[in-house]
């Protein structure tokens, strides 16, 4: 129900994007304009940031507002070519796959691109959940195949190891000089910029935390690991994001990371399946797959 709710908050954001009006907007989508005013507020909220300017005639994009209509853009066009080319082709099985929304955008796309180009035919459907929700749906029998962190014990499921994603602290160059501390002490005069407790990342910091004993005294938090990286390179403070997402930022010098004395332990992620015969043959078709 979620994942429908954040579908429906984004269509809503990209038609008020496009008419550069909340009353527009609203009468192209046939609901109230208080009603997209809510939408509208309540994606600000969860993304904690503000999306729209508004001005006495409409409403104009703020800079983060215009990197999330592109992107949103994209995803519903991306939708929309799947959508034509199920509809206009046999299907040759099918494929169920869930993963968290960080795995399923930096790791799981480049899978879905070159499968469904491979296999047009194939009926492939996403599930975003939590990693420990996905095992679950494996267990049962829900799901097909899960994009997950490692667990702890797969039980009779298959593990497919697609090796360590690494979490560092970053910032701006400017910001570290600014903190005027030694790397260990960032958590005491930054800013520290987290995912929300939800997440199962967040969940893995804590651990890291509960574990040196350390407490940040500001913390600020979003729901998307791409906004820890914008609001890091806008040198608004110090973000914890998955080192293999800002490798050309570190490349760049635009963002460097705070090496500490006690780094962050790496998660293993993979594919997790069922070998229940007769076993699915798009299972092992995504999984076998060479991606770049």
């Amino acid at each position: 129900m979620e994942t429908l709710d954040n579908l429906s908050r984004y269509k809503i954001f990209l038609a008020v994007a496009e008419c550069k009006s909340i009353s527009k907007a609203a009468a192209q989508l046939y609901i109230s304009q208080p009603a997209v005013s809510i939408t509208v507020k309540k994606l600000e909220d969860n993304l904690n940031t503000t999306l729209f300017i508004r001005k006495s005639k409409g409403v104009a994009l703020t800079e983060n507002g215009k990197k999330l209509y592109e992107n949103t853009k994209k995803a519903f066009q991306l939708l929309s070519d799947a959508e034509e080319r199920l509809k206009h082709n046999q299907s040759t099985g099918y494929l169920r796959i869930a993963a968290s929304n960080v795995l399923c955008k930096h790791f799981l796309m480049p899978y879905l691109k070159e499968f469904t180009e491979r296999h047009p035919n194939t009926d492939v459907s996403i599930t975003c959940t939590s990693s420990s929700a996905a095992c679950s749906m494996v267990e049962q029998g829900n799901i097909d195949l899960a994009l997950v962190a490692k667990p702890k014990n797969p039980g009779t499921a298959v593990y497919h190891s697609l090796g360590v994603i690494e979490y560092i602290f970053v910032c701006t160059p400017a910001y570290r000089d600014k903190l005027d501390c030694d790397n260990d002490s960032i958590f005491e005069h930054g800013n520290i910029m987290l995912l929300d407790q939800d997440n199962v990342s967040r969940r893995h910091l804590n651990s890291y935390y509960a574990q040196n004993k350390i407490t940040p005294l500001h913390i600020l938090e979003v729901n998307e690991m791409d906004l820890l990286i914008e609001f890091a390179r806008m040198g608004i403070g110090v973000s914890c994001v998955v080192k293999q997402f800002v490798e050309q930022e570190l490349q760049e010098g635009s963002l460097i990371e705070i090496e500490l004395s006690k780094p962050i332990s790496p998660r293993e992620i993979g594919f997790l399946y069922h070998c229940i015969q007769p076993v699915n043959e798009n299972i092992l078709k995504f999984i076998e797959l060479e991606t770049k």
